[in-house]
């Protein structure tokens, strides 16, 4: 079923950065399912999923992160922890293996993918890896777009966070042994009774101040 405009605009409204979670409450497996599948489905540029998602619910390893979060306490208190990793290198062999998905899924001939695919491997060897990063980055910010409106419609809370030590995540998730670096924050479950915040009307610009018709 569709939701109505209506609808999404109100989920929309009702979202916010919790600046307290209800630490007794965990998300159903159902829900972590959900955004998993919805993590999953991101677009990305050319189809490659740069990002892949650490999902933690280990409260032991959430307050090993607190002192890498700035000690922001929703690291601790939410239910699960996302966090969003990119792919430290993409290189012939990285790029091989997202075609060879597109022959399994799809039946494409290699006749037809094999120029595309050598066209990409020609493209990014061509790139400094500090380019590399700064465009799988970009891919981590369109996954995390697409997990906050998951979360607002599904009525889960989240507080996205750009502001954690990326290289003490790294550590103590073991994420350099797997190829990756974190690069966003998404504690995710619900909002606390006695969170104030969550009460405060949203401060945005009038819809005609930040759009622009072109006709």
């Amino acid at each position: 079923m569709i939701c109505a405009m209506k609808d999404i605009i109100q989920h929309l409204e009702w979202r916010y950065a919790v600046k307290k979670f209800d630490t007794e409450r965990i998300l159903p497996v159902k829900e972590v399912e959900i955004l998993k599948q919805a993590f999953n489905l991101t677009a990305t540029s050319y189809g490659l999923q740069p990002v892949k998602l650490a999902v933690i619910s280990n409260k032991a390893l959430q307050r090993q992160l607190l002192s890498y979060s700035y000690n922001q306490p929703q690291v601790t208190q939410a239910s699960h922890v996302l966090v969003l990793c990119i792919e430290k290198k993409i290189d012939r062999s990285y790029i091989n293996s997202y075609f060879s998905r597109v022959q399994q899924v799809r039946g494409t001939s290699e006749e037809v993918l094999n120029p595309f695919r050598e066209e990409l491997v020609k493209d990014f060897s061509s790139r400094a890896s500090d380019a590399i990063q700064a465009w799988a980055t970009n891919q981590a910010y369109l996954a995390l777009g697409n997990l906050l409106t998951i979360c607002a419609v599904r009525g889960i809370d989240s507080c996205p966070m750009e502001g954690f030590d990326p290289a003490g995540y790294d550590e103590v998730l073991g994420l350099d042994e797997l190829g990756l670096n974190s690069v966003l924050v998404l504690p995710v479950g619900y909002r606390s009774d006695d969170d104030h915040f969550s009460g405060f009307k949203k401060v945005r610009r009038p819809v005609d101040k930040s759009i622009i018709e072109i006709r």
